[in-house]
C-alpha cells in the first residue's frame, strides 16, 4: 500500500479544530483509496513561541524536509505575539526555504453558498508569487525612536522568480480555459512592475494559445467584484496576490471557503497546504469554525500527491454538503456537524 508522510502543524486558535477535522476526512479518503496518510503533529505556534522564544526549533526546517507534504492550520495570536514575528518565524521560512514559489488559491462559489455577488457564477484560479517581491523582507530602520527615524522596505523581483511564476500560471491556463490575467501597477511602479510586464510579454510568446490580459491592481480589484466571471487564471506578485485572493474569498462566500496550496513545482521539497482564514481568536474554542477551507486544502494536497480520485471524492463530498445547506452560513453549524456531514458523504 502506498503511504505518504504528512507533517501536521495545527498552529493557533481555530487552526487546531479545522486541522483535526480535515485530517479525519483525509484519513477516510485514504482508506477508500487504498493508500495511507501517516501524520506527525508538531506544536509550533504562538503558544510555542511564548514558551520557547521561537516559532519552531532550530532544526524545524530540516525536520519538515523529510515529509511528503505539510498540512497547516493557522498561525497567529496578535494579542500576545506580533504578526510580524509569527509570520517571519514560521510561514515565510517554510515557503522560502522549500521554494514554494507558487501559492494557488481557487475561487468559485460552492453549491448552496450565497456570496455577496449572487447569482453570479465564476471559477478563478489565483496564482500568487510566494517567495520574493514585496514580502522579501529586505530593508531596515535607522534612528529608531527619534524624530528622524527612517524605515525602508525594498521589494525584490528577480527575472528567474518572475518568469517561473508566470510560466506556472501559463501552464495552468493552458490546462483550463486558456485565459491569463497578469496584474501589476506599472503606471506607478516604473521599475519592478514595468519589469514584470516585460517578462510577461516575453513568456507569452511561448504560449500563443493563451489569451493574455494585463491589468493594474486597482482596476483588477474592481473587476473581480463587478465581473469575476471574466477571469480564468490570475497571476500576481506576493502583495497584490495576497490582496486579490482576499477579494476572491469574499466573493465566493467568505474566508471559511478559502483554500490554498504553497507549491514547490519541481517537488525537490515538500509543499504546504493551508486554509487562509487565520486563527480567528474571537471564535477560538467555540467549536463553530467552518472546516471547509481546511478540508478543501486537504483535497488539494491529495491531488498534489497524485491521488486525484480521492481528491475529487473529497470535493464532491464538500459540494454535496453545502448543497444541503450545511456549512453555508457563518456560525450556523458547528465544526463537528460539518465534519460529520462530509464524512457521511464520503461513506
Amino acid at each position: 500500500m502506498k503511504a505518504y508522510s504528512i507533517a501536521l502543524i495545527p498552529g493557533d486558535g481555530i487552526g487546531k479544530d479545522v486541522t483535526g477535522a480535515a485530517w479525519r476526512v483525509l484519513q477516510l479518503a485514504a482508506k477508500r483509496g487504498s493508500f495511507a496518510l501517516d501524520g506527525t503533529s508538531f506544536p509550533w505556534s504562538c503558544a510555542y513561541y511564548l514558551d520557547t522564544g521561537a516559532m519552531m526549533p532550530p532544526d524545524g526546517i530540516e525536520t519538515l524536509r523529510k515529509f511528503d507534504a505539510i498540512l497547516l492550520g493557522a498561525v497567529g495570536w496578535p494579542a500576545q505575539v506580533p504578526d510580524s514575528v509569527s509570520l517571519h518565524g514560521l510561514l515565510l521560512p517554510i515557503r522560502k526555504t522549500f521554494t514554494q514559489y507558487a501559492n494557488i488559491r481557487p475561487h468559485r462559489p460552492l453549491p448552496g453558498v450565497e456570496g455577496p455577488l449572487r447569482p453570479k457564477s465564476f471559477d478563478i484560479l489565483c496564482i500568487r508569487e510566494n517567495t520574493e517581491g514585496e514580502y522579501s523582507g529586505a530593508g531596515g530602520r535607522v534612528h529608531s525612536g527619534t524624530a528622524n527615524e527612517v524605515a525602508i522596505e525594498t521589494s525584490i523581483f528577480t527575472r528567474a522568480g518572475v518568469e517561473r511564476i508566470l510560466r506556472f500560471g501559463f501552464e495552468q491556463a493552458r490546462a483550463r480555459r486558456k485565459k491569463l490575467a497578469s496584474v501589476t501597477k506599472s503606471n506607478a511602479q516604473k521599475h519592478s512592475m514595468v519589469f514584470w510586464d516585460e517578462v510577461t510579454r516575453d513568456v507569452a510568446k511561448d504560449y500563443p494559445d493563451v489569451e493574455v490580459s494585463p491589468y493594474h491592481i486597482d482596476a483588477m480589484a474592481a473587476r473581480m467584484i463587478l465581473a469575476p466571471e471574466s477571469f480564468d487564471v490570475v497571476v500576481a506578485s506576493n502583495l497584490f496576490g495576497d490582496i486579490l485572493t482576499d477579494i476572491g474569498a469574499a466573493i465566493q462566500g467568505g474566508l471559511g471557503y478559502a483554500a490554498s496550496a504553497n507549491i514547490n513545482p519541481d517537488r525537490s521539497a515538500p509543499s504546504m497546504f493551508e486554509p487562509v482564514h487565520g486563527s480567528a481568536p474571537d471564535i477560538a474554542h467555540l467549536g463553530i469554525a467552518n472546516p471547509i477551507a481546511s478540508i478543501w486544502s486537504g483535497a488539494m494536497m491529495l491531488e498534489h500527491l497524485g491521488e486525484a480520485q480521492a481528491a475529487a471524492e473529497v470535493m464532491s463530498a464538500i459540494e454535496s454538503v453545502t448543497a444541503r445547506g450545511i456549512g453555508t452560513e457563518a456560525g450556523k453549524d458547528r465544526t463537528e456537524t460539518i465534519t460529520q456531514a462530509v464524512l457521511a458523504e464520503l461513506n
